[in-house]
């Protein structure tokens, strides 16, 4: 995972990882490294998140 992508890349990616563990025809070991991937996007698009709304109340 790289941590320089842009917050809509993120998602991008967070969104094919829930639809690939949406089909659940994937091996269980599979599954659970890409629920852990989704978990770490998931605390990234937050974190990026957060730093914009303390952006956005600097500039107010």
């Amino acid at each position: 995972m790289d941590n320089n992508l842009s917050f809509e890349e993120n998602m991008k990616k967070l969104s094919e990882i829930v639809s690939e563990l949406e089909k659940g025809d994937i091996p269980l070991e599979k599954s659970v490294e890409l629920y852990g991937e989704g978990v770490k996007l998931s605390a990234l698009c937050k974190n990026q998140l957060d730093n914009a709304k303390i952006k956005i109340t600097e500039v107010k």
